[in-house]
């Protein structure tokens, strides 16, 4: 279990119940209300209601999933924290930067991927990706890279001076089953730690579930998990709000 005296936060992405939404209505014209459902806002909502310390929506190029509105929505209407995931293009700078969230998370997008695999090559576009950290610290906006565990990939962001990192927990997942499980939990364990050595925030996120997690919250360091598919999984079994609080448990 998370250490008593400094609980880690709960992050919900909603992403996915967005993509249950546009696999019926991805044509109609509009992406909320009336017969339009289910509506990701008003499923953050109820997520916020149940305990979850942040919401992110990661808005894609393709708006395959969250659409436009549905961040705008956000913005207006949650209460805690609103964190929006993002490429580094100049659409997605100009975007966050009117919207002005709370944080934004930079990670690497493909049209051809199901969801966000693999890290921010942040060593590989550290130009890039510096211009994006100033700019989002300019106007007051916290800026996450989602990288994967790697020693120059922390370093890098470190040395842009990005405040928070977020651990890509994906190859740890999905070794869960298999022998490599344990490897990968070291490796994120040094992630979390050499992050903290350098003095930037931990978060972690992808693939975590309701099984893995109890391994996970004892990694080091860990300020915040991002969790989205497993919780909506969840809550089509046992509701929006017991989905949330059993997950939280894990946290406290």
């Amino acid at each position: 279990m998370a250490n008593p005296s400094k609980p880690i936060l709960l992050g919900v992405n909603v992403d996915h119940c967005a993509t249950v939404r546009q696999a019926r209505y991805r044509s109609h014209a509009l992406d909320h209300g009336h017969e339009v459902e289910p509506d990701p806002v008003a499923f953050a909502l109820a997520c916020e209601a149940a305990g979850a310390d942040s919401i992110t929506m990661h808005l894609r190029e393709d708006r395959r999933h969250v659409q436009d509105s549905d961040v705008q929505r956000a913005r207006e209407q949650i209460a805690t924290r609103l964190n929006l995931e993002m490429a580094c293009t100049p659409e997605m700078i100009a975007y966050a930067l009117k919207l002005k969230p709370d944080s934004v998370c930079l990670v690497p997008e493909s049209r051809e991927e199901i969801t966000t695999e693999g890290g921010l090559d942040v060593v590989g576009q550290k130009e890039r990706v510096g211009e994006v950290v100033a700019a989002m610290t300019e106007a007051g906006i916290a800026t996450s890279l989602f990288i994967d565990p790697d020693p120059a990939q922390i370093e890098a962001a470190a040395e842009l001076k990005s405040p928070w990192i977020e651990l890509h927990t994906g190859a740890y997942a999905n070794a869960y089953h298999h022998e490599g499980r344990a490897r990968e939990l070291e490796i994120l364990r040094t992630g979390a730690e050499m992050g903290h050595r350098l003095g930037l925030t931990v978060n972690a996120g992808h693939g975590i579930n309701y099984t893995n997690v109890a391994e996970v919250v004892t990694l080091p360091h860990l300020h915040e998990l991002n969790i989205g598919h497993s919780i909506i999984c969840r809550a089509l079994l046992v509701g929006i709000a017991a989905a949330v609080k059993e997950i939280k448990a894990f946290l406290l």
